[in-house]
């Protein structure tokens, strides 16, 4: 009796330690918006996350229009690796797994789609951060070859539809979530994650069948580095951080000695230049801001009665348009972002720097170059070796070519130093 009542006694105690419920728990985790390296990231580390706890399985709830094709490829390695099944579920009703997510979706050993959601069109956009408007039509060929072959061999290594995966990157094919299961692209239609676990619970995953009946669900958060990460993964970021470059920068140009200005400009410029790296950024469209930035400039300094500044205008609205490609929604940049921008800096190249500019111009007020010009009679003898002024309350050595009395009125010509040059001053008769 004390034999079985200890084995019992360890199994609850075991049962605590590991901290899961009886009924086992899977890890969950939500990617929404454009698939880059922070969801990469993210993704990676729930993974290990999920072993590391034993979880049953790791749900990855997604809602994408699309992203990287070099990101796609390490999440995809992420489930090939993953020490715990990975079931992707296409939620919620309205979601979508366009382009990069239907590679992901096909890579999961178990796909799930909620009623009316999407899947496909996964025809390749971009690659390495390069829109596909700057490859030539062999360069587009190859992407899409590659694609093809890729999507081909997630298909048959996970046993789904390899023709309907094809046709989705090459012919841009799409279904809804009914026909997504009746043509074999994914597994299971389920209305929402409770109803997903109770059709997965005896389903065969890697030789093992799953047993999630009543497991509890346990979210992995994201880091705040991946928060941040995350958030600096957008179009709208990217435009704010190159106007605070370019506001920073130019308003230390116009006002030197700011230093705020400057700094925050150039935290921004190297932020923009490394996002630049990542996302698909046009070259024609960051050529234009930067045309449109130089005839801002020049029309501050070379007034052209507002002809290079309207020139601006139109540079830099078309420069924002063209950032990124329009065609893709995963980096699609709104004209809600668009035109405040634009007018926000027509008027800070109006205003901000034109009147910072033209503060420079104005005449001097202070310092010795305030001095040229003024009359004063010499208190001693002045010639070339020297002689004494007095003047705006300040005793002066002077000098003169001409020779001066004392009592002579003499007129500032120049300043050496701590010297003034001279010259005698005709008096009126």
């Amino acid at each position: 009796m004390r034999y079985w009542l200890a084995i019992l006694l360890g199994a609850l105690t075991c049962g605590r330690a590991s901290g899961r419920p009886a009924a086992g728990q899977v890890g969950l985790i939500q990617i929404e918006g454009a698939i880059g390296p922070a969801t990469a990231s993210y993704i990676a580390r729930a993974t290990r996350v999920a072993g590391e706890r034993q979880d049953l399985c790791l749900i990855v709830q997604l809602d994408t229009p699309g992203g990287l094709l070099e990101s796609t490829e390490q999440i995809v390695k992420s489930f090939y690796a993953s020490p715990v099944p990975v079931v992707v579920y296409v939620a919620p009703s309205g979601g979508s797994a366009a382009s990069a997510g239907c590679f992901i979706t096909l890579a999961a050993d178990v796909a799930a789609m909620a009623p009316y959601t999407t899947i496909g069109a996964a025809h390749p956009v971009s690659l390495n951060g390069m829109q596909e408007e700057k490859t030539d039509d062999v360069m587009k060929q190859k992407v899409e070859n590659y694609a093809a072959s890729y999507i081909e061999e997630i298909a048959k290594r996970r046993g789904r539809n390899v023709e309907w995966a094809r046709a989705a990157v090459l012919h841009s094919e799409s279904t809804n979530a009914e026909g997504a299961v009746e043509m074999h692209v994914v597994d299971l239609l389920a209305k929402d994650v409770p109803d997903l676990l109770r059709q997965l619970d005896g389903r065969e995953v890697n030789n093992r069948a799953l047993k999630t009946a009543g497991a509890t669900v346990e979210p992995i958060p994201r880091v705040a580095r991946e928060r941040v990460f995350q958030l600096l993964w957008r179009p709208e970021v990217l435009m704010v951080l190159m106007l605070m470059a370019i506001y920073g920068i130019i308003g230390e140009l116009s006002n030197p000695g700011a230093v705020l200005p400057g700094v925050v400009g150039g935290i921004a410029l190297i932020l923009v230049l490394y996002m630049s790296a990542i996302l698909p950024v046009s070259l024609a469209g960051l050529a234009l801001i930067g045309l449109s930035v130089a005839l801002f400039i020049v029309d501050v300094f070379a007034p052209t009665h507002g002809v290079l500044t309207g020139g601006g205008v139109i540079a830099f609205f078309l420069g924002t348009l063209m950032l990124f490609d329009r065609a893709d929604p995963s980096f699609r940049l709104s004209l809600a972002y668009i035109i405040p921008a634009t007018g926000m800096t027509a008027a800070f190249f109006l205003f901000v720097v034109g009147k910072g500019l033209g503060a420079q111009r104005l005449p001097v007020r202070a310092g010795g170059e305030t001095l040229l010009g003024k009359t004063t009679p010499a208190l001693a003898r002045i010639d070339n070796a020297g002689g004494r002024i007095f003047v705006e309350g300040e005793y002066w050595n002077a000098v003169s070519p001409t020779p001066v009395e004392p009592g002579g009125l003499v007129e500032i010509v120049g300043i050496e130093g701590l010297t003034l040059q001279v010259k005698p001053k005709p008096t009126n008769s």
